[in-house]
């Protein structure tokens, strides 16, 4: 193999208040042609920022302090920006974790697709539409003549990140950034997606630099792994002796399941009045109905999680309990009593009751509101507090997250963790006194040891506030911490519901056992032999459905 990447020293400081801090603290890094290098660490470790640095880019506030990044001979840090113009998109690629705020929502995923190749010289508009379809049917997008032509916000997050992956492999870069690409993925699409970046890695012969928080997944990408803390490197090893045999305690602790499990609630008594009740919706995006029949309670102090692939009817359920969507036939109720349909004809009162927590923090929250400002907001238009009083109820609010009020009240949210800033989407749910919340894949971002203290936090303002909730999530391991009940969705209906104990012991639905199966193991060998098992020949084929 010939050396494409080698990082030597690597120093990178963060600007605070005019002085500049340690982020990274001397990093060394190889990567040859061909290679796949997985990052892993918790949130602040430092993945991303060394991602980029292997572009030899920082974001704004951000410098290389000391060391060298050589990418095939060119010294990146010294380059001119002329010269990592030219590299940018041609030679060297990078995949964002979230691909719905990545791409222009006003143009067309083939117009944004062409644009690389055509200004780098690599090939005309007309090759290049022709060499994304290509593309698009590599990576088993449906429809791949036609999708290109369709906006972002037409295609879902599997097939949009997919989308990416293509574009990023437009002009076939010698390396390519991964960062975190499944992260916000169902199990089943994760899969796909998986399989097809492997597939298009091996067929090329590029490298590639995969961050991730997910070890499973890094387990199937990876030849090597780095493992990071808080700017340092502790230990790199090949994939299977990573796996096998971890030298380091902090890696050992990675390596660990995660321990958190919320006591199993007692079932409710028989004629105990749900504290919201789903009875037989069905609604539509225009003409076409994508909830069918769809019917679940949830009894106060209990946890539902609502499980099934992209596209399955989740978030639109969850839609029409808020009443963002008026379900065109069934009805949602509020402790026995029947809500309005449209949320502008519920009260106040009503509104307040049913809270929301977004999957995406980083898009969530206002980037020019300060923390005070986004809890306050709801604190005065539910609870009608001015003032002193607001501020008083705001820290209160501050302090049951977690968070030292004096430390972040004045802070905007680009000062913020992906953590901290989830804990700041929960006490503005928390602002408006619910007694209900609905928790949108709100781990699905964030690293193992920072989703947990979520779920903890989660759990004890349950217990402490008598919460109810209804938490979405691909992520079965969350189930399994979390969740009292499980209904299993697909293509818009139920397949499946009953307590958790029940839900995860034999025999499933056909469908939960797919999706069962499809949650990554810690073992290489798991993806490929898993489509071997589901009758794919060609890694590429990705996870069919059989179901």
């Amino acid at each position: 193999m010939s050396r494409l990447l080698t990082i030597k020293g690597l120093k990178i400081e963060g600007r605070s208040d005019e002085t500049w801090n340690p982020i990274i603290n001397g990093v060394d890094l190889e990567l040859n042609k061909g290679e796949v290098l997985g990052l892993i660490g918790e949130s602040g470790a430092g993945k991303s920022t060394i991602g980029l640095a292997a572009m030899g880019y920082t974001r704004d506030g951000v410098r290389i302090s000391d060391g060298t990044v050589e990418f095939d001979g060119i010294d990146l840090v010294n380059a001119s920006a002329a010269t990592k113009r030219s590299l940018f998109g041609k030679r060297i690629a990078y995949v964002a974790q979230s691909a719905a705020a990545s791409f222009n929502p006003a143009h067309k995923l083939i117009d944004q697709h062409t644009e690389a190749p055509v200004q780098h010289g690599v090939s005309n508009r007309s090759a290049s539409v022709e060499d994304g379809i290509e593309l698009y049917r590599k990576l088993r997008l449906p429809n791949p003549d036609e999708i290109g032509f369709r906006y972002p916000h037409q295609v879902s997050g599997g097939q949009l990140q997919r989308a990416m992956t293509a574009m990023a492999m437009s002009c076939r870069p010698d390396l390519i950034i991964f960062d975190e690409p499944t992260t916000a993925l169902d199990v089943t699409t994760q899969i796909e997606v998986l399989a097809a970046i492997r597939e298009i890695v091996e067929e090329f012969d590029t490298a590639a630099i995969y961050i991730t928080h997910d070890l499973a997944v890094v387990a199937q990408m990876a030849d090597k792994i780095k493992v990071l803390l808080r700017g340092d490197e502790v230990e790199e090893a090949d994939t299977r002796t990573m796996l096998s045999a971890p030298k380091e305690d902090y890696t050992k602790s990675l390596w660990a399941v995660r321990e958190f499990q919320r006591p199993q609630q007692p079932p409710p008594p028989d004629d105990a009045v749900p504290v919201v009740s789903v009875r037989n919706i069905t609604a539509a995006y225009g003409t076409t109905d994508v909830l069918h029949d769809v019917s679940f309670d949830i009894h106060a102090g209990r946890t539902v999680a609502v499980v099934g692939e992209s596209g399955s009817g989740k978030s639109t359920t969850a839609r029409c309990i808020t009443g963002l969507l008026p379900p065109r036939m069934g009805e949602i109720a509020f402790d026995g009593e029947v809500l309005p349909a449209d949320y502008r004809k519920r009260t106040k009162d009503q509104l307040r009751q049913a809270q929301m927590i977004y999957q995406m923090a980083d898009t969530a929250l206002n980037p020019r509101k300060t923390i005070g400002e986004i809890i306050g907001r709801p604190v005065q238009f539910y609870g009608g507090l001015r003032g002193a009083k607001k501020r008083e109820r705001v820290n209160e609010l501050l302090d049951q997250i977690e968070l030292e009020p004096s430390q972040y009240y004045n802070r905007l949210p680009s000062e913020l963790s992906g953590g901290q800033k989830q804990r700041i989407g929960i006490a503005r749910a928390l602002a408006a006194e619910p007694k209900f919340i609905i928790c949108d894949e709100v781990t699905s971002a964030l690293d193992q040891l920072v989703a947990e203290g979520i779920l903890r936090l989660l759990a004890d303002l349950q217990d402490t506030l008598g919460l109810s909730y209804m938490f979405i999530t691909h992520d079965l391991a969350t189930v399994k911490s979390i969740a009292d009940e499980v209904v299993v969705m697909k293509d818009g209906k139920v397949v499946e519901q009953g307590p958790k104990t029940e839900m995860f012991t034999p025999p499933h639905h056909a469908y939960t056992d797919l999706l069962l199966s499809s949650v990554p193991e810690m073992d290489p060998d798991w993806l490929t032999d898993l489509l071997k098992e589901r009758g794919v020949e060609n890694i590429g084929d990705a996870a069919v459905d059989k179901m």
